[in-house]
């Protein structure tokens, strides 16, 4: 997710924490590179300039509080304005019914199912109601996706997008919510403005969101300033964050608008949506972590405190392992999890490094769920006769089942040496943290 943008500001903190002088040219050569890193994610050239005026005024001209370096009162800044850039707070949801709007291949349809299946983890009773009867395959889709998702669908038989809105309202009466998943165009043309038009008198929507695909670029200004015209959007969605450069632009033009990006898409899985909060995002993008995000999707993997302790402590089972290998996977992809440790987006990696470990990773699960019970809790009775039985049951190679066991004892074997140095202090980064909130 905004991988350019996030490696460049990654870099800019690198060099903020460790370098040797912070001085006025060093202060202009950072936001130079700020200002061409915020270019090429296709943000707009004025939000650009501005940002960077910002930053270089406080800098320059405004007086470094009390117990704060220039190297830290300049991040502590870079962070607030980037804040400000991509929204400043938080914003949910309120009251019951939800009218979806966007152009066909936004994501609509899907982004619905992923927030059903939010409002059920918060113990709401969501509904879905199908009003898209121009595309054939959607109501299919919506099914589809409710039946995935175990979330009541309403289908209109007469396919009137205004019929279903009224006998989906009367038929979802003690439902906490309701999701309604409009047509789609590919340009909001005269048809579909005088639907949606219709749609919102009918079902007095307490929210209307707007769904855009992030690749649009600084482009979803002018798509968001057109559905707020015509119907009042009260939020925003953002999909496809994983796959774009253009991400900072389309959050950064959005918000321009006034409408307050709720939630962001950052993968094709069911969970991969989460609650859009600038100050943690923003954290990630600078390095710095997202603790309470991560312990947050450590909790919905269900990940057993005991097992992460065996691990810690160096005495666990290959059955412990696996149990770990498929929790992390629950918890989305390897990279955005090493996002939300603080200090790893100030490692330097090879290109491709984590994804790599994490296709590595699926190897090993495949290969301990193809040993026995007893091989799993102890894997020292594992000889050469029981390597080949595995390869074979696993659909691997040798090779590769002597790599896991190598990596077994090598990662045992370093946990217990590291056991005495937990509560070593992890210097600059963390007290730098601490200077503006950040809990590390």
């Amino acid at each position: 997710m905004f991988n350019n943008l996030s490696k460049g500001l990654a870099g800019i903190v690198r060099k903020l924490v460790t370098g040797t002088n912070v001085d006025k040219q060093a202060i202009e050569d950072i936001l130079t590179d700020i200002r061409k890193l915020l270019l090429e994610s296709d943000v707009d050239v004025e939000l650009a300039n501005q940002l960077v005026a910002n930053i270089r005024r406080k800098c320059f001209e405004e007086k470094v509080p009390s117990g704060m370096t220039l190297r830290e009162y300049m991040l502590k800044v870079i962070y607030e304005e980037l804040v400000r850039l991509l929204g400043d707070k938080p914003s949910g949801f309120s009251g019951k019914r939800i009218m979806f709007v966007g152009l066909f291949g936004s994501g609509k349809t899907t982004t619905i199912g992923k927030l059903g299946r939010y409002f059920v983890k918060q113990n709401l009773k969501p509904a879905l109601v199908a009003l898209d009867y121009h595309r054939p395959a959607a109501p299919e889709q919506l099914m589809q996706t409710g039946k995935e998702t175990n979330i009541p669908v309403y289908v209109e038989e007469s396919k009137n997008p205004f019929d279903a809105a009224k006998n989906a309202m009367q038929k979802f009466q003690k439902n906490n919510v309701i999701l309604f998943d409009t047509a789609g165009r590919s340009a909001l043309d005269a048809e579909l403005a005088d639907e949606l038009k219709k749609l919102s008198e009918i079902i007095k929507p307490d929210e209307v969101i707007l769904v855009i695909p992030a690749d649009l670029g600084k482009v979803a200004r002018k798509q968001a300033e057109e559905f707020n015209k015509l119907v009042g959007i009260t939020g925003v969605i953002i999909t496809k964050m994983d796959g774009t450069a253009k991400a900072g632009g389309a959050l950064a033009a959005t918000l321009v608008t006034g409408a307050k990006v709720k939630f962001i898409g950052t993968g094709e899985k069911v969970d991969d949506f989460e609650p859009y909060d600038p100050t943690r995002f923003v954290s990630r993008l600078l390095g710095l972590g997202d603790l309470q995000t991560l312990l947050e999707k450590a909790k919905e993997a269900e990940i057993k405190k005991e097992s992460v302790e065996k691990i810690a402590e160096g005495n666990f089972t290959l059955q412990d392992f696996l149990e770990q290998i498929e929790a992390m996977g629950k918890m989305g992809p390897l990279s955005q999890v090493a996002s939300m440790i603080p200090g790893m987006g100030m490692v330097k990696m090879p290109e491709g490094m984590l994804e790599k470990q994490e296709q590595r990773l699926k190897v090993f699960r495949h290969i301990i769920q193809s040993m026995t019970k007893d091989e799993r809790q102890y894997p020292d009775i594992i000889t050469s006769s029981r390597v080949r039985r595995i390869a074979k049951g696993s659909g691997r190679k040798e090779e590769e089942v002597r790599e896991l066991l190598n990596q077994y004892n090598q990662t045992k074997k370093m946990m217990r040496s590291l056991g005495g140095m937990a509560g070593m202090q992890r210097g600059s980064l963390k007290n730098l943290a601490k200077q503006f909130g950040f809990k590390m």
